[in-house]
């Protein structure tokens, strides 16, 4: 590899370490919500020790509430008075019942703890023109009027700021089940009344494809890509079949680790075919690429209910999370958000939850190592490393980026995607004179190793020393199915 430190390319927007919480599972009740009268230590109804965990690895931005929650959602449902708060079916996801005690001054309460930017994502497929305006209305506007008015009838004086505003989501499926030219002209409707008040400028989402649907692209960005600031893109890394059987999170064959790594970094080629098609209609990268919904997706654990998708985590994970990280570093040019799907229980989280228990998961070690990329300058790295065969997909036995922060820490990012080979070469760092070193690496034995409420710190970062440095050229050494993390001062 070869590193020089003296060459920029841009800035890494920090909000491609987002994250996404639907009101699915045990995401909201029971991972972020437990109520003000709950015996587990809360703020406000908000659990303290998930809101101390996720405030270390810095969240950028926060979507919710859906996902395909988000087109059944009826936003006045979820204010007022929490007793008086109408019951719903959450039809989507268990066929629970849904008692609207979290909506939206609670997600704006905890968006405040978290220190994170809100992204709110609006009803199109079963919601109206006039709720969605009432909506941004009512969280943005500071004026006379009857949303203001009822705002502030409900404890909240000011208004909020909301930057980032989805209308719709992915309605070709849940959303709707629309076809891409319908879409295209209700997003251009819809749209328009997504209004900005005062200072406050949103940032309207256009709901875009699913996997490789370049159609769906095409269409949404010759019809509407000038009414758009952001485009989304969804996908999951399924190791299996979606329908037959996605696969185990911890009770997989080998073959499995390959074909999961190997899906993960197909990711690479979905962001550069549908930017080639977004780039014909937007030379100049004004419209951001969301990935606001990536991650593994596998088979329920035994015994939960299958529509909450309740996962483990393990280090193959970890692994999924830094290579799909280190490709929208590197695509950053057009990547402007990701959030990983889901925060806290639901498919790949950072944490899991039982009762007054907590864990953090590998994936969580992960984007802890990883924060420090958050609007960095992306430095220019020349990778070269032996090609493996990792399911259907080649690719470099090592993925890696680097950037450089505003206290001027070099930091590079390394996986080693094998399962059981090592991974040595040297790094040649160019541009800078090196005065310290320091690395951190996450690994395990076991391909299934992970974190449990019996032993929560199974997979954890440790220190790193597995280099040499000889006049700026490190001849690095790291174990199988390992991310390091190099920082050079």
């Amino acid at each position: 590899m070869v590193l020089n430190a003296d060459v920029t390319q841009g800035k890494i927007n920090k909000n491609i370490y987002g994250h996404f919480a639907e009101h699915l599972g045990r995401c909201i009740y029971e991972g972020f919500w437990v109520g003000e009268d709950s015996e587990i230590p809360n703020t406000n109804g908000i659990r303290n020790d998930v809101v101390e965990a996720l405030r270390n690895i810095d969240i950028p931005v926060l979507r919710w509430p859906g996902g395909c929650f988000a087109d059944e959602y009826h936003w006045q449902d979820g204010i007022g008075p929490r007793e008086n708060r109408k019951r719903m079916v959450n039809t989507h996801w268990g066929g629970v019942i849904e008692n609207n005690h979290f909506g939206t001054h609670e997600f704006f309460m905890l968006c405040e703890m978290l220190g994170t930017e809100p992204y709110v994502n609006g009803n199109v497929g079963s919601g109206t023109v006039q709720e969605m305006s009432e909506w941004v209305e009512y969280m943005t506007f500071d004026g006379e009027s009857p949303m203001s008015n009822l705002r502030k009838e409900n404890g909240q004086e000011d208004a909020w700021k909301l930057k980032y505003f989805g209308v719709g989501n992915e309605n070709w499926g849940c959303g709707g089940n629309m076809r891409p030219q319908y879409y295209a002209d209700l997003y251009r409707r819809f749209q328009t009344y997504v209004r900005n008040y005062g200072d406050n400028k949103i940032f309207r989402i256009a709901g875009g494809a699913n996997v490789d649907d370049y159609n769906w692209t095409e269409v949404l960005m010759r019809e509407a890509a000038p009414f758009m600031d952001g485009l989304s893109l969804h996908y999951y890394t399924i190791p299996g079949d979606f329908w037959l059987g996605k696969g185990s999170a911890t009770n997989f064959p080998e073959e499995e680790w390959d074909i999961t790594i190997g899906r993960a970094y197909h990711i690479k080629e979905l962001i550069e075919k549908h930017g080639a098609i977004m780039d014909k209609y937007d030379p100049e990268k004004r419209i951001g690429m969301i990935i606001d919904e990536w991650g593994t997706w596998y088979d329920v654990e035994e015994g939960t209910n299958p529509g909450f998708l309740y996962q483990q985590n393990t280090i193959r994970d970890a692994l999924v999370a830094a290579v799909s990280l280190n490709i929208f570093n590197d695509h950053s040019d057009r990547v402007q958000m990701a959030n990983i799907a889901q925060t806290i229980n639901v498919l790949q989280s950072m944490i899991l939850t039982d009762k007054e228990k907590m864990i953090l998961t590998p994936t969580y070690h992960v984007f802890e190592m990883y924060k420090v990329h958050q609007d960095a300058e992306k430095l220019a790295l020349h990778v070269d490393t032996n090609v493996v065969k990792m399911g259907e997909k080649e690719m470099s036995q090592v993925t890696a980026s680097a950037s450089k922060a505003a206290d001027g820490k070099v930091n590079i990012t390394l996986v080693n995607v094998s399962k059981d080979e090592d991974a040595e070469f040297t790094l040649d760092v160019r541009g800078l004179d090196i005065s310290t070193i320091k690395g951190r690496v996450l690994t395990a034995g076991e391909l299934d190793a992970h974190n449990t409420f019996e032993n929560p710190e199974n997979v954890k970062p440790e220190e790193f020393t597995s280099f040499q440095d000889s006049d700026g050229e490190l001849a690095v050494k790291m174990p199988s199915k390992s991310v390091v993390l190099l920082t050079i001062e």
